[in-house]
């Protein structure tokens, strides 16, 4: 068993911007499959460059704000209640248009 509360956790920037925080409340190896589970926070006008796993596949749950997911070049709306899977290799870039915090939870799975 692993327990972990959002409160507790630090603070960590986002490997594809790093004014982007997260809390990552598991890691690759703390269960089978799973590369990580976190919770990221985009400030408004804040962007996750264009980017895509070859090894993973990433699930992102909009808990807060709005924003914009575009994978492969085709934009989606993201807000509160979305929840869209991207699948390796599809090149994915979040942004933050909206004027609060984007919240999203988030995990990757190994491909």
């Amino acid at each position: 068993m692993k327990l972990t509360t959002l409160d507790h956790l630090p603070e960590e920037q986002v490997s594809h911007n790093p004014a982007i925080k997260k809390k990552v409340m598991l890691r690759l190896n703390d269960l089978p499959h799973l590369i990580n589970f976190a919770q990221a926070y985009f400030a408004p006008g804040q962007v996750a460059t264009a980017h895509s796993h070859e090894d993973m596949c990433e699930v992102f749950f909009v808990e807060a704000g709005s924003g914009v997911i575009q994978i492969d070049g085709q934009e989606h709306l993201l807000q509160p209640g979305t929840c869209i899977a991207v699948e390796p290799g599809e090149v994915h870039e979040i942004v933050n248009n909206g004027s609060i915090n984007l919240v999203l939870t988030y995990f990757g799975l190994g491909a």
